[in-house]
């Protein structure tokens, strides 16, 4: 068990930082209804999305793709992304470096 707190990252999404290092976070990000919707957004952090349960459609630059339980992918620095929850679950992202953000 994580000793970060459970934060709101939206309306009906959870974020908790899992564990952290300077050069990589593992985050776990917790959407408890379909229809939730992760913002489109960039940052300069690499991220890997794992997706643990659930189901989601994500927008990754110009492409719409969905993704379900045991699928991930890789986000480049800079690249536009965002997601829709579909069915509620919980996405496990990794940051190379840190979102010193999220602290």
């Amino acid at each position: 068990m994580s000793d970060f707190p459970i934060v709101s990252a939206g309306h009906g999404i959870t974020r908790q930082v899992l564990s952290d290092h300077p050069d990589l976070m593992v985050v776990a990000f917790r959407f408890g209804a379909s229809g939730a919707v992760g913002s489109l957004h960039d940052h300069p952090h690499v991220q890997s999305t794992y997706v643990e349960s659930g189901r989601f459609r994500f927008t990754l630059g110009d492409v719409e793709k969905e993704f379900g339980p045991g699928e991930s992918f890789v986000v480049p620095s800079g690249q536009t992304h965002g997601c829709v929850c579909l069915e509620s679950g919980t996405l496990v992202d990794c940051f190379t470096p840190r979102r010193d953000d999220f602290l």
